[in-house]
């Protein structure tokens, strides 16, 4: 079974254990493997899906950085999903399902990439507002001058 088929059966397990019907697998410059599913609705936490559980798993072992590392993932990430990765350095990302096969069974993210690629004036909760206090910089000038800050 390749790292895909893998990703593709622990999301079909997933979804007969009571999570989400999605799964990743994450195979680290080193050859070592780590797999998550999507606990969304075990966990009542909304950032769970597998491709994020699998990227903190992955960074536990071997470090936030993950050049080098390829992410299988049962299904097309959706936004969240693919920025975590972009964020974690992950060089690519292979999927099965498409963001079609998704919304066919209940998962449609469409709106999410709608949104994000019409700035933030079409995201469509309540606001999202810039409210610029004049100590906003703060925390960056707190993080240049600390010395032994780990830049990422």
């Amino acid at each position: 079974m390749n790292h895909l088929q893998r990703a593709v059966e622990i999301a079909r397990l997933s979804a007969v254990e009571g999570g989400g019907p999605f799964g990743a697998v994450i195979v680290l410059p080193d050859g070592q493997t780590v797999e998550a599913t999507n606990r969304v609705t075990l966990d009542n936490d909304p950032t769970a899906h597998a491709e994020v559980s699998a990227i903190r798993k992955a960074a536990g072992q071997w470090g936030f950085d993950l050049s080098g590392a390829v992410l299988y993932t049962s299904c097309q990430p959706c936004p969240m999903c693919l920025t975590a990765s972009l964020w974690a350095r992950v060089d690519r990302i292979v999927y099965a399902a498409t963001e079609h096969d998704a919304a066919a069974a209940g998962f449609d993210d469409r709106v999410f990439y709608e949104q994000l690629t019409g700035g933030l004036s079409t995201v469509t909760m309540s606001e999202v507002v810039a409210d610029p206090l004049p100590e906003r910089n703060a925390p960056f000038e707190a993080w240049a001058e600390y010395d032994l800050r780990v830049e990422y």
